[in-house]
């Protein structure tokens, strides 16, 4: 049951962290999901309220960073609300219409085309859409990093029980 165990850790553990790549994954809720399974296979103890505090706390700036960053690029390069929320349809979308590249051009185009209908020119709309791109990765990045903060701070806890 031990190997179950860390199999299962690891392997949310990694699709936590691809899901900072791949927003069709769960991502942090996957790497939060792993501290239960632990504690179903290894028991609690190891965790005090200071740790659920802490992972909770990450997980809540993670959600919000990860909007705030992602629609950042977006406005930062003179996007419209409607380029916003497009931009983050395409995300979502891409992935699934164009496998391959459909990250990256599904925000690119949600972003190019609300700027097209909010009646701005076909430059700036190019504009928003390289600078919802310039967010998203700016997220990813973001992500990563405190999803890898996650992971540490699980290992540190249990290194400690």
């Amino acid at each position: 049951m031990t190997i179950l165990g860390w199999i299962l850790i690891i392997a949310l553990f990694g699709v936590g962290m691809a899901g900072a790549v791949f927003p069709v994954l769960p991502g942090a809720l996957a790497i939060y999901l792993a501290f239960f399974v632990y504690g179903w296979f290894f028991g609690f103890g190891a965790f005090g309220a200071w740790f659920w505090i802490i992972q909770t706390l990450i997980v809540v700036v993670l959600f919000v960073a990860d909007y705030i960053v992602g629609a950042w690029g977006t406005k930062k390069f003179g996007g419209s609300r409607l380029s916003v929320i497009l931009s983050t349809i395409g995300v979502i979308i891409g992935p699934f219409a164009i496998p391959a590249f459909g990250l990256i051009i599904g925000p690119f185009i949600g972003a190019l085309v609300g700027e097209l209908i909010s009646g701005s020119s076909l430059s700036k709309s190019a504009k928003v859409g390289w600078g919802s791109l310039v967010g998203l990765f700016s997220s990813m990045v973001v992500k990563v990093i405190l999803q890898i903060a996650m992971i540490v701070v699980f290992f540190i806890w249990i290194g400690r029980y």
